[in-house]
């Protein structure tokens, strides 16, 4: 496969996966601000842009921060490469440039997304439509993915598409996590508290979790049985685990001619996560824990551009 074209089907994949995931946590945080104090409102808003590393930017944009500046700049604005309307349509770019790559419903499925975006009216992405704008993502996210999954080939393009996904999806995961411990760590009477579990449960819903937890556990929630579900647990399909064990098998189907620090790469962040344990991880920090995993993902995506992709 051309690397011109590979990129486009990583970028396809991905940009949908980001979509999805701004999507959750732009809904998780408009049921979470319905609950707390003024602080920890304000602390909820920054949690988006601190997942994001958008802070600045949308400071830039915007005077206020409020739920309605908030879902406007990380929904809405087409000058914002993260945003919902943003991810969507560079979906469809990169699809209709790899269209003789993909199938038909692949395609008709992103450009039906796109015309359906544009069409909708931006005052209705607010309160309860808010919502249901945001389900609406997810929804066509899902009919994506199923679409890919259940139409291609089994070849070059379905690889690149599933690589994308998944570096996207495991990026997602440790942010999520890492905002709640690191930013949304309540004071020590709140520990325990109904505002704690209400986060934990929300964060929980913004991974599609909540009820796996359950099945899993069969307890109230602890922080650390959260964690250890959300970065080990390989029957997460959302855990760090689960991702990297798809990002490995798609790495092995792809030839590539100087692949081999790739390859390496993302085989040491598998095993790791394979032989992790989480009261160590505990003891060592999660935060330094998920920052490192972070780091390692971007170098992941680096090397990934180099190899195959042809960019930098």
């Amino acid at each position: 496969m051309l690397s011109r074209v590979a990129d486009r089907v990583f970028w396809m994949s991905r940009q949908m996966e980001r979509a999805e995931n701004m999507a959750r946590i732009l809904g998780v945080t408009s049921n979470v601000l319905l609950f707390g104090t003024k602080e920890t409102r304000e602390q909820n808003l920054l949690a988006p842009l601190s997942i994001t590393e958008s802070e600045e930017a949308f400071f830039e944009r915007h005077k206020q921060l409020t739920s309605r500046t908030l879902i406007e700049f990380l929904a809405l604005d087409e000058s914002n490469p993260s945003s919902i309307y943003s991810c969507l349509k560079w979906a469809r770019e990169n699809a209709h440039a790899a269209r003789w790559q993909i199938t038909s419903e692949m395609w008709e499925t992103l450009n039906t997304t796109w015309i359906e975006m544009r069409a909708i009216k931006r005052d209705r992405v607010t309160g309860a439509g808010a919502t249901e704008f945001f389900d609406w993502v997810k929804d066509r996210s899902h009919l994506f993915r199923g679409v890919t999954y259940g139409t291609i080939m089994r070849g070059e393009t379905f690889n690149f598409s599933r690589l994308g996904t998944f570096l996207e999806r495991a990026d997602n995961t440790a942010r999520i996590l890492d905002v709640k411990y690191h930013i949304l760590l309540p004071s020590v009477e709140d520990v325990g508290g109904a505002l704690d579990y209400y986060q934990w449960a929300a964060l929980l819903r913004s991974v599609s979790s909540f009820e796996t937890y359950r099945a899993l556990y069969r307890d109230q929630i602890f922080p650390i049985k959260v964690a250890q579900m959300l970065i080990l647990e390989r029957r997460m399909p959302r855990s760090l685990a689960a991702c990297f064990e798809q990002v490995t098998q798609a790495l092995d189907r792809i030839k590539g001619q100087s692949d081999h620090t790739v390859k390496r790469l993302a085989n040491e962040i598998n095993v790791r996560l394979t032989h992790a344990d989480i009261e160590e991880i505990f003891q060592g920090g999660l935060h330094e824990y998920l920052t490192v995993c972070l780091e390692d993902i971007s170098e992941l995506g680096s090397r990934i551009q180099r190899s195959y992709l042809g960019t930098v």
